[in-house]
């Protein structure tokens, strides 16, 4: 019998679902998580009640919001959806991102979502990106100016955010911070499938199982 010690299998990945949640935000998130051997689950309000996205797909979520623990997850991903700018609704999904965030636990916030972190203050002396300064500024609650970048996507410690056209950048961000791929072949991905660079091809194939590219 083997003494070498069994892996600890990964916690894996939440990706918040909720009508009107912006379908291609997080597909090539998600889609290379999952070939990487990551777990992707879905959460929303309830628990296999359906949700619509923005695209017309029903989505029917494998958890309840309320059941979600920081301790039981490895990141939490948060989308854009039109909810997030016509009300609270959505509140409750930035609260738990300060739940994640205050036990160690990242979080990746794309597109609206990133207003919804503003609005919860938690984008105040973290630095971050949006789809635009002005978007943040107009947000209640929101003291976060000093920190806005003007970039793609912004990792800071825990915290991941990007603007509604950065849906690659998003994916390198939440792939570096998991330490999906080793940096010269996140390199190779990012400049294949964000710049469409055939010279990454070979060194992204190389490293990657069939079919991962």
């Amino acid at each position: 019998m083997s003494d070498t010690p069994r892996q600890a299998p990964r916690k894996p990945v939440h990706l918040a679902v909720y009508d009107t949640y912006a379908d291609w935000e997080t597909g090539h998130t998600t889609a290379h998580l999952t070939r990487r051997g990551h777990r992707v689950r879905t959460v929303a309000f309830a628990a296999e009640e359906p949700v619509t996205t923005m695209g017309g797909v029903r989505i029917r979520p494998d958890l309840a919001l309320a059941g979600l623990r920081p301790e039981d997850s490895s990141l939490l991903i948060l989308t854009g959806a039109a909810l997030w700018d016509t009300g609270d609704t959505l509140a409750p999904f930035a609260a738990k991102a300060r739940e994640f965030l205050a036990a160690g636990v990242p979080v990746a916030a794309i597109c609206g979502a990133t207003a919804g972190l503003a609005r919860e203050g938690l984008l105040d002396g973290r630095r971050h990106t949006s789809a635009a300064a002005e978007y943040l500024a107009a947000q209640p609650g929101y003291g976060g100016g000093p920190e806005y970048v003007e970039a793609d996507a912004v990792t800071d410690g825990d915290l991941i955010t990007a603007g509604p056209t950065e849906p690659v950048a998003f994916a390198r961000e939440v792939f570096a911070r998991l330490d999906v791929y080793e940096p010269v072949v996140l390199d190779a991905w990012y400049r294949l499938f964000h710049d469409s660079d055939a010279t990454a091809y070979p060194v992204l194939a190389a490293a990657t199982d069939p079919g991962d590219g």
